[in-house]
């Protein structure tokens, strides 16, 4: 890359490297997601006040899923607010609603609307689509509580980093097939939208960046119980057979990331099919920046600039 690195993101990196630990991929996933939710604790920004928060149970293909919904700071209870369900990354594998709770709180302080924080089933207790199916219920769920929730049900988006991001796509595309429910916008950061091939940008950011090619295959593997499934366009929207009428959409990429092409090439294919998108490269920025926030402050810019982007498309 003609970009070097940025500071802080490399002395995360080194903090890494320094730390001796093995990495995720050299881990069963559930000592994976205990390591990836410490490890956020150390680097992220402090859980910043809402209007509101809580846990609610919603109604799931398989069960019930848990979530957490925010109201912003400034809020008032009866207030109709626009709405952003989130779907957080981690492989398909780990994650959690702690982890991605200081990041819920900012996006919706940020962008003035409720966020619905989806703690979809993970792989590999559930293989795809497990989360595709939570995710799209919870979005529907959402959508006909519009009421109780004091949401506008017109009003609705969704969002998610990396595998959230390939979830929130999905839902999209599921939402326009059924013409319900309207989705009026999409925020995508670093998502991985086609696991059935690999890129330059994958080669290229194979080692050292956090997200290494390693724990890629890892992910994969545990996602996907059959190889076939990747040009599945559920877990590969990219393959989707036409992305027309889809939302608006702004996709963020970062240049260190192995799924930098990912999102690229995502992006133009929503432009070519008439979709507006807002577009935001980070050239010396490294995947999972967002909840890296307390150690990388760019972090917090970006993530405002986006909440913008999102409250705008939203009004």
């Amino acid at each position: 890359m003609s970009t070097p690195l940025n500071a802080q993101a490399k002395q995360v990196l080194d903090l890494m490297a320094a730390s001796g630990q093995p990495t995720m991929d050299q881990m069963s996933p559930t000592d994976a997601r205990i390591a990836f939710t410490t490890g956020l604790k150390m680097l992220q920004s402090k859980p910043e006040p809402v209007a509101e928060s809580r846990d609610l149970r919603l109604p799931g293909p398989a069960g019930e899923i848990t979530a957490r919904y925010y109201r912003p700071h400034g809020s008032v209870p009866e207030e109709l607010l626009p709405l952003c369900l989130y779907f957080h990354g981690g492989g398909f594998v780990i994650g959690d609603l702690e982890g991605y709770d200081p990041m819920c709180r900012q996006l919706a302080n940020r962008a003035g609307c409720a966020v619905l924080s989806v703690d979809y089933r993970l792989a590999p207790e559930a293989p795809f689509p497990a989360a595709v199916d939570d995710c799209f219920a919870a979005t529907q769920w959402a959508a006909a509580k519009s009421a109780e929730l004091k949401i506008d049900a017109n009003r609705i988006a969704v969002a998610g980093d990396s595998a959230g991001a390939n979830l929130a796509t999905v839902v999209c595309l599921l939402a326009r097939d059924a013409e319900a429910p309207k989705i009026a916008y999409q925020v995508l950061i670093y998502p991985v939208t086609d696991m059935a091939g690999e890129t330059e940008s994958a080669r290229r950011n194979a080692e050292g960046y956090f997200l290494t090619g390693d724990l890629m295959r890892y992910f994969l593997g545990h996602y996907l119980s059959d190889p076939s499934h990747a040009t599945d366009w559920r877990a590969s929207p990219l393959r989707a057979p036409k992305l027309k009428r889809l939302p608006p959409a702004s996709v963020l990429v970062c240049g260190f990331d192995p799924l930098h092409d990912d999102g690229v090439r995502y992006a133009e294919a929503l432009k070519r099919a008439g979709v507006p998108v807002t577009f935001t490269e980070l050239p010396d920025q490294i995947h999972g920046l967002f909840s890296l926030d307390g150690a990388i402050p760019a972090a917090g810019e970006a993530l405002a600039a986006l909440a913008l982007e999102l409250k705008a498309g939203l009004q």
